[in-house]
């Protein structure tokens, strides 16, 4: 079988849900896999735009993006919103070079954008591979209107509503969760964990803040936490966030805290850990989910993550700080009130796919 994987450089998760595919894959000797970024390599200028007009919408006018999405989300006419005719412009003609060179059977887009422009070359050059969209959140994006492809991965069940308000058939829906690499399917115990990485035998506090190392408020939410006289311990992954490691680096606290940078051991890290202080992005969460680790919600991106947020507070898979519950009294409940995690992991069995991967890959092979 020959699969095509395409992806958007839009923050983190729609290319590491790509990469998790075309790893599951790399190990099956009767499937040839290849993972193009739409944009780079079509037109890599529009690439470059793309990427640094997420970072600006979502780091520099988050309020500014959340009103835009909730616009989408509500214009009547969603259908022609003129993004597709964007898209099919710019992507089409050398999209399709592509797929009729490599002559893929099937093709998956991890990122809505891919999946609109697929759907017009699909109209436009009809072909004989089956195409597959992955919705990275756990909600319906508001271009997903414009996707008309043969199946549709969501997040889990709980999203087939959604789905099908979308005009999405039930059996084109297809909830084996938001693909993760392999290695967050397994668990090692905790006190293994912390030997691996280094760290003491005590309660630990994970924070991180994504690939680009999101949150100006970082210090703060690490100062209330050491503010707390429990004994734990903390760890901080700033991602690329070089001047955050600096300062964290360089500050006394009462508790040992383990500022990190970029890492690649994020599953010995959740592993190793007893809760994790995050942004509910969909992939993170995912990963943390399949982990069974207790989630506390900061942050949101306005859009996308704050609809995240909502549906994990409305299925008690994740706390969420707010100015009624403040990071310290959030960990303070998770580390002295047994009920709290036992009722977050009761909740999570519903909602974790930590075979997410394999699941996809299967159903992509019966294809």
């Amino acid at each position: 079988m020959k699969a095509l994987i395409l992806s958007v450089p839009t923050g983190q998760g729609h290319h590491q849900a790509a990469k998790a595919v075309y790893e599951y894959f790399s190990e099956e000797t009767d499937v040839e896999c290849k993972i193009i970024d739409v944009f780079e390599n079509v037109n890599p200028r529009l690439a470059e735009s793309v990427d640094k007009g997420y970072l600006l919408s979502t780091k520099v006018t988050p309020k500014a993006y959340g009103r835009v999405y909730g616009f989408l989300e509500n214009r009547d006419d969603s259908k022609n919103s003129g993004l597709g005719i964007l898209l099919k412009t710019i992507l089409n003609k050398k999209l399709m070079h592509f797929i009729k060179d490599f002559k893929p059977d099937v093709i998956v887009a991890t990122h809505v954008f891919a999946a609109i422009a697929l759907s017009h070359l699909k109209r436009k050059y009809p072909f004989r591979a089956k195409t597959v969209a992955v919705i990275t959140d756990f909600t319906m994006h508001p271009f997903w209107e414009e996707v008309d492809l043969d199946y549709y991965v969501t997040a889990c069940e709980a999203l087939e509503f959604q789905a099908i308000k979308k005009g999405y058939a039930k059996e084109q829906i297809k909830p084996f969760g938001i693909p993760i690499r392999k290695k967050f399917a397994k668990k090692i115990p905790k006190s293994e964990a912390r030997k691996i990485v280094g760290i003491d035998e005590k309660f630990t506090v994970m924070m991180m803040m994504g690939s680009m190392g999101y949150g100006d408020d970082t210090i703060d939410i690490v100062k209330s936490v050491d503010s707390l006289g429990d004994d734990l311990q903390i760890i901080v992954v700033c991602g690329n966030n070089k001047k955050m490691k600096r300062r964290l680096s360089g500050m006394s606290f009462s508790h040992k805290v383990y500022a990190l940078g970029f890492v690649d051991n994020v599953d010995v890290l959740m592993d190793s850990a007893d809760c994790i202080i995050t942004k509910p992005g969909g992939l993170s969460t995912s990963e943390a989910l399949a982990k069974e680790l207790p989630i506390i919600m900061l942050d949101p991106i306005p859009g996308q993550e704050d609809r995240n947020k909502e549906f994990m507070l409305n299925n008690g898979i994740a706390l969420n700080i707010s100015k009624t519950l403040r990071v310290e009294e959030a960990i303070y409940q998770l580390k002295n009130l047994d009920y709290r995690i036992g009722a977050l992991k009761e909740n999570m069995k519903f909602i974790r796919k930590p075979e997410s991967t394999k699941n996809l890959c299967e159903f992509l092979m019966s294809l």
